[in-house]
């Protein structure tokens, strides 16, 4: 069976090397196939040494590589994942966002054919996919960063994100698919209980999931001690997460 590989990145000071580690530490729980995972960051520091660390690579676009302001906001970072090359990497590559947590096996992603899988995002009527998980061959994407070289202000004008931008582009091309929707399902709206059951019963696990999606408020840390981060959001302490989360 063909080697994958497991890929995140990580700047700034929104996540430390914890959040690094537990992936890592899900992963090799969940992933039965023989994998690399690679960690792309501009602070190594407390990183578990079974994580192949690199720096965030230079893509031939000076925003990018000079870290202009704007390339940190709203994940666009997140594009240096399909860069060309992209270090030593081939083949098989699957994202996973550092807020994320792995609830079942993950070696179902690398069995659809297809060139980029990503999930379906849940509010959008349009092609919009959420990029907290994709699946594509790695290098074989970096048109999407050339796009946006060619023409940074005009390319970005109507997305609001990364995630917009990359799916929108990939779906114009053809070549976007998504994961069946019962694999990755978002906390907030697929596991906290509907009013008033929320006020009772703590969140659950949807049925056939594999990887549940934290985005915006809670993170798995509040979610665990019960904290929404939102005042008309009620969420019970959720002890399943310290379960998988770890």
């Amino acid at each position: 069976m063909q080697p994958v590989n497991i890929l995140c990145i990580k700047w700034g000071q929104k996540y430390g090397p914890d959040y690094v580690n537990t992936l890592y530490s899900m992963v090799s729980r969940k992933l039965q196939r023989e994998f690399r995972f690679v960690c792309l960051t501009d602070d190594v520091d407390g990183i578990r040494e079974e994580v192949e660390v690199k720096p965030i690579p230079k893509v031939g676009f000076d925003d990018f590589d000079q870290r202009k302001p704007w390339t940190f906001a709203h994940g666009w970072l997140k594009l240096t994942c399909l860069a060309d090359p992209l270090y030593d990497l081939t083949g098989p590559t699957l994202f996973l966002d550092l807020d994320i947590i792995i609830v079942d096996e993950l070696d179902k992603f690398f069995e659809p054919e297809g060139e980029f899988f990503v999930i379906k995002e849940w509010d959008k009527s349009d092609a919009t996919g959420n990029t907290s998980v994709f699946r594509f061959e790695a290098g074989a994407h970096a048109d999407v960063i050339e796009h946006l070289k060619q023409d940074p202000e005009g390319s970005r004008k109507h997305v609001r994100n990364e995630q917009e931008f990359i799916t929108h582009f990939i779906a114009e091309q053809g070549k976007l698919k998504y994961w069946p929707e019962q694999w990755c399902r978002s906390f907030k709206r697929h596991c906290i209980r509907p009013f008033p059951l929320s006020f009772f019963q703590q969140p659950r696990i949807p049925k056939d999931a594999s990887v549940i999606i934290f985005h915006g408020k809670p993170h798995p840390d509040d979610a665990l001690a019960g904290r929404s981060g939102k005042w008309y959001r009620k969420v019970l302490p959720t002890t399943w997460i310290a379960e998988h989360w770890r």
